[in-house]
């Protein structure tokens, strides 16, 4: 790991192009504070505990990238420790790109966008295929959830680090407005039957 946390992402040619941009300064006041957290603190493990859906990044021995989303219930991403997250691997569509990938290169990146309250969350570090650890896969699913876990992966922390909000659509999950959208149509039907009474018994009093 870099003595600067935040060197995970910002290389030289990456340092470089602040300086040719104008933004250097700013992110050496940072570095001067060690850059970015390396463990999960209460706003990353609020903000993975709310986690419906993620993407995970991977390259190649060769450094071809590739992202994959993953999805589950609230949570299903998992904090072992502060250094430490992990998620069941759902049976899929059986390329085994992400697999293949971890078993040349551990490096690895989780980027987690929450459309809700307009925040991202940007996690560095590397990770592993777990296989044949029933305790560990069973510690990692819900039993309600209807995916089939086949295998764990392991994450371990590096750096992580949030964007500003700016350009992040508010979009809520179709199961939140659709539970909300059952309420008010229920307190509709309600009050309109609570109207119904009222005009009945207004009509009898005349």
């Amino acid at each position: 790991m870099p003595a600067i946390a935040s060197d995970v992402a910002f290389t030289p040619a990456v340092k470089a192009e602040q300086v040719r941009h104008g933004s250097r300064t700013q992110y050496e006041r940072m570095e001067r504070l060690k850059g970015w957290p390396t463990t999960v603190n209460d706003d990353l493990a609020e903000t993975i505990a709310e986690t419906r859906s993620f993407y995970l990044a991977t390259a190649s021995a060769d450094g071809q990238p590739y992202i994959q989303h993953r999805g589950g219930p609230a949570g299903f991403l998992k904090i072992l420790d502060e250094k430490t997250l992990a998620f069941a691997d759902f049976a899929g569509n059986k390329q085994y790109i992400t697999v293949g990938n971890l078993a040349e290169n551990p490096n690895a990146y989780i980027f987690i966008m929450d459309y809700v309250h307009q925040r991202r969350a940007k996690l560095w570090g590397t990770a592993k295929v777990v296989e044949n650890d029933e305790e560990l896969l069973t510690s990692l699913s819900d039993p309600t959830y209807r995916a089939r876990p086949e295998r764990a992966i392991v994450f371990t922390l590096e750096a992580w680090d949030r964007n500003c909000p700016q350009h992040i659509p508010r979009m809520l999950p179709f199961d939140d407005v659709k539970e909300a959208i059952g309420r008010l149509q229920t307190r509709i039907a309600d009050l309109e039957a609570e109207n119904g009474r009222l005009r009945s018994n207004d009509s009898a009093a005349h």
